[in-house]
């Protein structure tokens, strides 16, 4: 006979990815990428910016979105691509079959620093070449209402980098696993194989 008052407990199994050990390096070097990165990025963009015109300002702020967006193409198809084909185009030696089953396999380090560390650092170096594009049309100007003009900038590059992910993640789940092929075949182009 069950007493009464006591109550089953229900045990809940996570699958254990990997080492602890393993993931805090690939923390603290992802941290470190990053702020190299973004370090690099900013440098690049600032002495570019500074010696160029409004209208190359806003070719160089939607190249820097444009890449933004690209990552995160990059980082949601991995994680929705499968990986089954990739096996038997492995199995025949088809370029880039190998490193799309490893990007596939590595999705959450691929995917974070893809849409993370990629498409964080463009979101930061967007907002900032935004600024200096302010302050060049001030400048060049005699402008009165400034609030106005920051906010209009501020919200094209919010609404052109949130619509163009809006549109490049649809497209990212429906052909993912040739956008993986793609980028693993690029990257075996890079290194010569």
């Amino acid at each position: 006979m069950k007493e009464k008052g006591k109550k089953k407990k229900i045990k809940f199994y996570t699958k254990r990815t990997g080492n602890k050990n393993s993931n805090y390096k690939w923390i603290i070097g992802i941290t470190l990428w990053t702020f190299l990165i973004s370090s690099f990025i900013s440098f690049i963009s600032n002495a570019i910016l500074s010696n160029v015109g409004i209208f190359i300002a806003f070719i160089i702020l939607v190249i820097i979105i444009l890449i933004g967006i690209l990552f995160d193409i990059i980082g949601v198809s991995v994680t929705a691509a499968d990986e089954v084909p990739f096996h038997s185009m492995a199995s025949r030696k088809v370029k880039g079959a190998k490193t799309s089953v490893f990007l596939i396999r590595n999705a959450d380090k691929v995917s974070n620093f893809c849409n993370d560390v990629i498409g964080d650092v463009c979101g930061v170096v967007s907002g900032a070449t935004g600024a200096v594009i302010i302050s060049k049309i001030i400048i060049s100007t005699n402008i009165q209402n400034k609030t106005i003009l920051t906010l209009s900038i501020s919200a094209l590059i919010a609404s052109l980098t949130v619509g163009g992910k809006a549109i490049g993640k649809n497209f990212a789940i429906s052909q993912s696993n040739n956008i993986v092929y793609g980028v693993a075949w690029f990257l075996e182009t890079l290194k010569g194989k």
